[in-house]
């Protein structure tokens, strides 16, 4: 997790492509083009994957996608989390039943993960408080999500201008909360 180009990607991508696991590397993808400078960028960073993984563009329900993954997996790199849950609210503001289904699905399938998977998210925790409701929601959703996804994780990693910061887990963690 961090701020807006913090880094987190770039570190993800390099840890799990360093991984040695057995069975294939997916790169979960939650971004939707919706423009063209974000169509630009899907692309740049499809080209950087190459080689590396298997890419799965998956806006919307992780939880399956996760589950049939996980079944021949050797790693899963899910980017993002902070993507994921805008692309929920879009298309579930008006059934919070529905998106909350979605989140619960995915947070019960990683309670029971069977291979290892990395999270890209933001930490939204530090900016200033929205001031429309469907941006409060949207903070309150993310920073809950995030604070499920640091339960059930092994290890936390905060990136503050590239540098990863040991939260939970690693030989530098300070505490496990």
């Amino acid at each position: 997790t961090g701020g807006i180009r913090s880094g987190k990607s770039r570190h993800a991508l390099d840890r799990a492509i360093r991984a040695h696991v057995s069975g294939p590397k997916y790169f979960l993808a939650t971004a939707e083009p919706f423009d063209g400078e974000l169509r630009k960028r899907i692309t740049k960073h499809q080209a950087e994957r190459s080689g590396h993984f298997v890419t799965i563009e998956e806006p919307l329900h992780l939880a399956q996608t996760l589950e049939t993954l996980q079944k021949d997996s050797g790693l899963i790199l899910i980017d993002c989390l902070t993507l994921w849950v805008g692309n929920l609210l879009f298309r579930f503001e008006h059934d919070e039943a529905a998106m909350k289904m979605e989140i619960e699905s995915f947070l019960e399938v990683l309670r029971l993960k069977k291979t290892e998977i990395l999270f890209v998210t933001n930490e939204v925790g530090l900016g200033l408080i929205p001031d429309n409701p469907l941006g409060r929601r949207y903070v309150d959703e993310l920073g809950s999500l995030n604070q499920s996804v640091a339960r059930i994780s092994d290890e936390v990693i905060v990136m503050v201008s590239g540098i990863p910061t040991f939260v939970k887990g690693g030989i530098h963690a300070r505490v496990d909360p």
